[in-house]
């Protein structure tokens, strides 16, 4: 009696490819829009007349910075090493447009001192925490 024993070196079907760059960036990447969540919450008290507010005005942007250049670098890890996982690239890739819009219109409120944005900024950062939690939960257990 004979038995053959069959291997695949491909990746198990109905998985997706996963890549720990990847899931570490994009994290790193939701970390810092929840920070800005928090920073925000610490200058928009008082209607921004709290002690210390405008430092923490200058944290949020620097937070922001730095959530943009994570989302960028996310972003470009999922277009090399998970070109398969189109949902993911292109959700980074509008992540990233997402928070440099927000980046833009909180200069203007900044700058400008044009409060109405407020009203689409509030609502555009909750859109953008959404895609930064979909995206890492999509990351690890996306199928095909």
């Amino acid at each position: 009696m004979t038995s053959t024993t069959r291997t695949s070196t491909s990746a198990p079907t109905g998985r997706r490819a996963r890549n720990p760059l990847y899931n570490a960036v994009i994290g790193l990447t939701a970390l810092a829009v929840l920070l800005q969540g928090l920073w925000a919450g610490l200058f928009l008290r008082d209607d921004g007349q709290a002690p210390g507010a405008e430092s923490w005005v200058d944290v949020h942007a620097r937070g922001g910075e730095i959530a943009i250049l994570l989302a960028a670098v996310a972003t470009v890890v999922a277009f090399w090493t998970l070109r398969r996982r189109r949902d993911l690239w292109v959700g980074s890739a509008v992540l990233t447009v997402l928070l440099v819009l927000e980046a833009y219109l909180g200069g203007l409120i900044r700058d400008e001192h044009v409060g109405s944005l407020t009203a689409v900024h509030v609502p555009l950062a909750m859109a953008i925490m959404g895609l930064v939690i979909w995206l890492p939960v999509r990351a690890t257990h996306g199928r095909d």
